[in-house]
């Protein structure tokens, strides 16, 4: 094929001197000029068996080597038209060399510690042993330090560290002292996750996750796309608890659906719910049909207040037995010595559905109402159960 077929008519009458001009001109004309340190996500346009290549924002393709491609067997991950994040490693004359980012083997692909220490970018090590405030790590079969503080967000047992492997960011660099972290990649990695999250995840949707943290205010979630949220504990699930240790453990696989998500003083929150992405729904829809009036149910005893006894007939579902209802009843003395934990009988006095509040009343016994206008200074208000939704909340 002569030139005047790719090119056109007019290309032979330009000196050999234009074209190399015009050619340069167009590298600079369309898309990025990349440099050494640049990260992209390119497409796989051929593999070969030592290279492959990858397209980039410019008219010139990527190459990375074959082997980055294989894994753990020595067989291919990848295939054509996949796409990769990679970082730039090196550009000379005219090539652009990549390798797969946050992944690096080994050095081998750099011109020195010094280059993977300029570009900031990730290299493999090994970590051997602990030491006096973090651990050792082999680099390319040098030794490096890393801190505790630079080797996770949380460090809990040193030795689950040790012989394994990890990338880290080279953050000082001298002939007897490298100092490595690897607390910068999981920043990094972390910023990249919550961007991508807060463009592709809506409220509403049902997610996936693991239990990575369990505080007395709720549990953590680190979901599969790398982000953490937090399920409050009133969002765990419909029955209440005291702690979210009660029905929850670190490490266990859970579903939640999207609350809410926000960037508050530069730092993502994410509100979840596990309750409301479970099968089983609110209780409070069959209340009606369960639970009707005067209907006689077994109850457990919450907790006990100076105005009554809340008490727990089904999961998600409490209500409040005033003490007024039992003052004049011939078994008094058996709900006054009630405490939490003990099963009585009581009887649906009231439903205020759309509060979803119950009061309760002692069996046969239900003439009281003076559970409405009850008013006492932890929440209470003349307007019936107005507060009860926040006493049972402060238990």
């Amino acid at each position: 094929m002569s030139k005047r077929d790719v090119f056109g008519d007019d290309l032979n009458t330009k000196p050999a001197t234009d074209f190399a001009s015009m050619f340069e001109e167009s590298i600079g004309g369309v898309g990025r000029k990349l440099s050494n340190g640049d990260s992209f996500n390119g497409e796989i346009l051929s593999i070969g068996k030592e290279e492959s290549f990858i397209s980039t924002s410019t008219p010139v393709d990527a190459m990375i080597l074959t082997s980055e491609l294989l894994d753990e067997n020595k067989q291919l991950k990848y295939k054509v038209g996949d796409r990769l994040d990679v970082v730039v490693v090196k550009t000379k004359g005219g090539e652009v060399r990549v390798s797969k980012k946050g992944s690096l083997k080994s050095n081998s692909d750099l011109e020195s510690l010094e280059d993977a220490f300029d570009m900031e970018l990730p290299v493999e090590g090994r970590v051997t042993e602990v030491c006096n405030g973090g651990f050792r790590v082999s680099i390319n079969n040098k030794i490096a330090f890393c801190p505790v503080s630079q080797m996770d967000y949380k460090v809990q047992d040193h030795q689950s560290y040790v012989e394994k492997k990890f990338d880290f960011i080279i953050t000082k660099l001298e002939p007897r002292n490298i100092v490595v972290s690897r607390r910068k990649l999981l920043d990094q990695q972390k910023v990249e996750n919550e961007g991508q999250f807060l463009d592709s995840v809506k409220p509403g949707e049902i997610l996936t996750g693991k239990v990575s943290r369990i505080e007395n205010f709720g549990a953590f979630v680190t979901l599969d796309s790398g982000v953490e949220g937090l399920v409050h504990i009133s969002e765990v699930g419909w029955s209440r608890l005291q702690n979210p240790g009660e029905v929850l453990t670190v490490g266990q696989n859970v579903s939640v659906k999207l609350l809410k998500s926000e960037e508050v003083d530069g730092r993502l929150k994410i509100s979840l719910s596990i309750k409301q992405a479970g099968g089983e729904g609110d209780p409070w829809m069959e209340v009606p049909q369960k639970y009707p009036l005067k209907s006689i149910h077994k109850g457990t005893v919450e907790k006990k207040e100076v105005y009554g006894l809340f008490v727990n007939i089904a999961p998600g579902i409490t209500g409040l037995l005033p003490k007024s209802k039992w003052r004049d009843s011939l078994d008094n003395q058996m709900y006054e010595t009630r405490k939490k934990g003990d099963t009585i009988q009581v009887q649906i006095d009231e439903i205020l559905f759309e509060q979803k509040k119950i009061s309760l009343g002692v069996p046969a016994e239900f003439d009281d109402q003076t559970w409405k206008s009850v008013t006492t200074k932890t929440g209470f208000s003349n307007s019936g159960l107005s507060g009860l939704s926040d006493l049972m909340k402060k238990k």
